[in-house]
């Protein structure tokens, strides 16, 4: 069985299926990926403490999060395989006396499925969400680091949120606008940090990063980064930075450790 890498992915908007580079992007990396036991995500839409893990059902229902969009963004279906043996795993890998929660009822928030039905439409590979359990940047890499034996079983593990998120400073609403300077910056400044392998530098981005605050006025959307960086089996060595550009102005970066 292949050693699945493991993915951080700026997932954006249910708008963002609309632009073909984007989908382009991801059905081509999904391509060039091992083909998973089953897929386990983080969301940057999915905040509860103590850990707590989704629905495990097959055809798990959707959390359509978001408002203002036409329709047909409150029709899309993603039937996939319910993963209960993952969910099980998980909480075994998390330590002693820490609890677990399971929400049965939590269905795919946007985070996870928006990407999922562009990489993987045919919604046939087992996928579980679970929780983010703390914002804390070293809290979450240990969270990766307790989680990375599931990459030996095959098992896609896909932190999902955006590179920068200030939707607050956003000021045109177009798909091609520009970024923002703050966006700009802070997105170099991240690549730079990526590309030297520098954790350090990362987990300390609320002080070091340009275009702080604006580029994230809440840190839920750069937070599933640490738990991917904590999966890799050296969390030195530079990941692949796979996407890059911007859409309305936000970063769009994602990446893959080994």
């Amino acid at each position: 069985m292949s050693e699945m890498p493991a993915l951080f992915l700026s997932h954006g908007a249910p708008p963002l299926v609309d632009s073909e580079l984007w989908v382009n992007q991801l059905r081509t990396w999904a391509a060039a990926l091992p083909r998973p036991t089953a897929i386990l995500v983080v969301s940057a839409h999915w905040e509860s403490a103590p850990l707590t893990i989704g629905s495990t059902t097959t055809g798990t229902p959707l959390v359509y999060d978001f408002g203002g969009f036409p329709r047909r963004f409150y029709e899309v279906t993603y039937g996939a395989p319910g993963a209960p043996d993952l969910a099980r795993r998980v909480a075994m890998l998390m330590p002693d006396g820490e609890p677990v929660v399971h929400q049965p009822q939590r269905g795919l928030d946007h985070g996870a499925y928006v990407p999922l039905t562009v990489m993987y439409p045919d919604a046939d590979i087992p996928v579980l969400q679970m929780s983010l359990p703390s914002l804390d940047p070293q809290r979450l890499l240990r969270l990766g680091e307790r989680l990375r034996p599931l990459r030996e079983e095959g098992v896609l593990i896909v932190g999902s949120g955006f590179t920068t998120h200030g939707l607050p400073f956003l000021r045109d609403p177009r798909p091609e606008a520009p970024a923002p300077g703050w966006s700009a910056e802070f997105d170099h400044w991240a690549s730079e940090q990526l590309a030297r392998g520098d954790v350090d530098a990362l987990l300390d981005f609320r002080r070091r990063a340009p275009g702080m605050p604006y580029a994230h006025p809440t840190t839920e959307h750069f937070a599933p980064l640490f738990v991917t960086l904590g999966l890799s089996r050296d969390p030195a060595q530079p990941p692949e930075q796979v996407v890059d550009g911007f859409w309305m102005g936000l970063a769009k970066r994602s990446i893959q450790v080994a």
